[in-house]
């Protein structure tokens, strides 16, 4: 059998296995990425059928996703609306960064991993994960919520945090002098500024280059111009999804609306090829030593990213549901936590680093789209609705 044919045997079984997993797991009313990373957990190195062929295909395919996810993402929201959010949140990310870094270094430290290790750590328990997040509003169909910008908002400023994090990190691990961890921070940030720029006060020239209403062209246009960004981007150590989500930003109208539409096969395939990939590349055996340790830090830091959503959401004037909504939904850890862990362990760091980090993301990953549904449960409003009742009678007691 040649390669080429085991490829499309790998990847044909195990998209018609992810296709009976989603009407699973729609059957059971629940987010399908579980099940997804439980595939790939099973068709990676140490699983029960290990893919051979195809494990490029669906590493490029992840890529490819993120960017996707974040793309749409962005086409709903207007120039504006991301102004107006990231002014408003802009105290909230501050209280993120604090909340949610800070554990993750204290943890290496008291691991006895060193300052540079703890550096790593705190960007892996800070950043939320975009393509997770993304996913899970959109399953459970909240993109239109009130408090939905208030989430975006939090994991842009995340995101172009990265802008300014990775080129100081990578400047750490590998020792590099001041001034090229500073040439490199100087060009990341310069790019973001570029594409917010051109974002921002020419998103009606960008939509004008497109055919709204030639949807093969509209395809091909939106998705190369996507891709495109999202890789200058990387190239310069800023992060694809905030390229991505910049171009969708910007463009507009009656191009923005139809794009969407054709893109959305795409970015559900690709999708939970994202997720599949996650789990192909983590050996279940490696996560054993480590999944002690690693099940705290998530129960910590997944405890502090809910009290930032609920705190943003507070002071951005939302209700007590939507706090949680907010909260909940911010927990996941993804893309970045594993880039970051890489970069760690590529220059040498603590070996142990790579599968802590992997079990962490994977406990966040499966119990985040849980938790994003808790305060829709029936148990959950009746308590909600206990505690204001009481609260409501403490006051009228006072």
């Amino acid at each position: 059998m040649t390669e080429s044919t085991l490829l499309l045997i790998e990847v044909g079984a195990l998209l018609l296995g992810l296709g009976m997993l989603a009407r699973l797991a729609n059957r059971l009313g629940i987010s399908p990425i579980p099940l997804y990373l439980a595939a790939g957990l099973a068709c990676g190195d140490g699983g029960f059928v290990p893919l051979t062929a195809s494990t490029e295909f669906f590493e490029t395919g992840s890529e490819i996703g993120v960017i996707l996810l974040l793309g749409m993402l962005g086409l709903e929201y207007t120039a504006t609306e991301l102004v107006t959010s990231l002014r408003q949140s802009r105290t909230a990310g501050l209280i993120d960064a604090a909340l949610n870094a800070l554990p993750g270094a204290a943890f290496a430290l008291l691991m006895g991993w060193g300052p540079i290790a703890a550096v790593a750590v705190a960007g892996i328990t800070w950043v939320s994960s975009s393509g997770v997040i993304a996913k899970v509003l959109r399953d459970l169909k909240r993109l239109g919520n009130r408090e939905t910008p208030t989430i975006l908002s939090i994991l842009v400023i995340e995101d172009l945090a990265m802008a300014f994090y990775l080129p100081i990190l990578s400047a750490l691990v590998l020792g590099a002098g001041i001034v090229a961890g500073a040439t490199a921070l100087v060009v990341a940030v310069a790019v973001v500024l570029v594409i917010l720029y051109l974002a921002l006060r020419h998103g009606r020239v960008i939509s004008a280059i497109f055919a709204p209403n030639h949807p093969e062209s509209l395809l091909l246009g939106v998705l190369g111009l996507t891709m495109l960004v999202a890789g200058l981007a990387q190239q310069v150590n800023v992060s694809a999804a905030v390229g991505a989500f910049l171009v969708g930003i910007a463009l507009s109208g009656q191009v923005a609306k139809n794009a969407q539409q054709v893109l959305s096969p795409l970015r559900d395939l690709f999708a939970a090829v994202f997720f599949v990939f996650f789990g192909l590349v983590t050996n279940p055996a490696d996560i054993v030593p480590v999944i002690v340790p690693a099940a705290v830090l998530a129960l910590v830091t997944m405890a502090t990213k809910v009290y930032t959503g609920y705190r943003a959401a507070a002071a951005a004037g939302f209700g007590v549901p939507a706090r949680w909504r907010t909260g909940f939904t911010l927990t996941p850890r993804g893309e970045f936590s594993i880039v970051i862990a890489g970069l760690a362990v590529s220059a040498g760091l603590e070996p142990q680093l790579a599968p802590l980090a992997t079990a962490y993301v994977l406990i966040t990953v499966l119990a985040g789209p849980l938790l994003a549904r808790l305060p829709e449960a029936l148990w959950f409003r009746r308590m909600l609705r206990r505690r204001a009742t009481g609260t409501a009678g403490a006051v009228i007691a006072r």
